[in-house]
């Protein structure tokens, strides 16, 4: 079982008064998430929520007439993190500056968020919700959830319709909200409903088929099928923002996501995608922190019990980046 020894917030990613000066910058004065991903082409992606410049209202998200970015995409190829996550650049808009990456804002769209990030065969691929209206905190209802994808290495994006999750008038699909992993000849996509009250699921599908839903295969708990509807829980929620990736040094997959009813992001353990998964601990609590969100793994601190992750606070709307210290009493078998 993985243990947390310590947790450190290392410092301020975003915002002024970042080291990476982000507002002089890149013109992201306030944002949020900050998902990330290993490209393939020695940068690690990071990926941020709805973005805001001049004129920011100094609490929380908005107003959408302080320069509305629905998404904006940085990079970095630091190594090391001990003092702090660099950010070397962002894809531009004209004229300078964070642009906006996903296309966003048709029909009853209110934002277009993204959940999580992988490189397959030189293109990478984000999984991403179409929000139709938000409710009281830590709900909201979707229009559907989808994969975009780039070719050209995140300056330029498509959001298929064959890649789309619609969400019935329920409010049940169970891949709204979405985090990657490959394993294997897999890509494997962990899932939970709209909002941060459910459990979480698990798909696959082949690297040729990612932006095709109806290739997708879901664990109904003994094996795979081709109905969302069967798909079975993997562990117990409430499921938020999901991050997942293996860890060489412990020999296991780690799972970070925000846990509402424990009050701060938890990180799991198990040695296979499919579980059994540990209940986990708290890392990052919210009675330290308040209105923590988030919880993504630096894809490059997985070789060892370092773990680098970013996190998120809704009051400063700024990203984070925090270090856990991780031991184990009992090694889980590799994977």
């Amino acid at each position: 079982m993985i243990r947390v020894r310590e947790t450190t917030r290392i410092g301020q990613v975003t915002g002024a008064g970042s080291a990476n000066r982000t507002d002089e910058r890149f013109g992201i004065v306030a944002t949020d998430l900050g998902i990330l991903w290993d490209g393939d082409d020695g940068r690690v992606f990071v990926l941020f929520g709805d973005t805001y410049g001049e004129g920011w209202g100094g609490h929380g998200a908005g107003p959408g007439t302080a320069d509305w970015r629905r998404n904006a995409l940085a990079y970095s190829t630091a190594r090391e993190l001990g003092s702090g996550l660099t950010l070397d650049g962002v894809v531009e808009r004209p004229g300078g500056g964070a642009g906006q990456v996903i296309p966003s804002g048709r029909g009853r769209e209110v934002t277009v968020i993204p959940n999580g990030g992988i490189a397959v065969e030189g293109r990478q691929y984000v999984h991403y919700m179409s929000v139709r209206s938000w409710g009281t905190p830590g709900t909201w209802r979707t229009s559907y959830a989808g994969i975009a994808v780039s070719a050209d290495g995140g300056r330029t994006w498509r959001k298929p319709r064959s890649a789309r999750w619609p969400n019935r008038w329920r409010g049940d699909s169970r891949f709204q909200i979405g985090a990657f992993a490959r394993s294997g000849e897999h890509v494997y996509l962990f899932g939970t409903t709209n909002g941060r009250r459910d459990d979480a699921y698990l798909a696959r599908v082949l690297p040729s088929s990612l932006l095709d839903t109806g290739a997708y295969e879901y664990f109904d708990g003994t094996g795979w099928t081709r109905r969302e509807r069967s798909a079975t829980p993997v562990f117990a929620g409430p499921v938020g923002e999901m991050s997942v990736g293996y860890n060489v040094h412990f020999g296991c997959w780690l799972m970070m996501h925000l846990d509402e009813s424990r009050q701060g992001i938890v990180l799991r353990s198990a040695p296979e995608l499919t579980g059994p998964w540990t209940h986990g601990e708290v890392v990052v609590s919210g009675k330290e922190y308040p209105a923590v969100y988030g919880g993504f793994l630096h894809p490059w601190s997985l070789m060892g019990p370092d773990l680098y992750y970013l996190v998120s606070q809704w009051g400063p709307y700024n990203v984070f980046l925090t270090r856990s210290r991780l031991t184990t009493t009992a090694a889980h078998p590799p994977a």
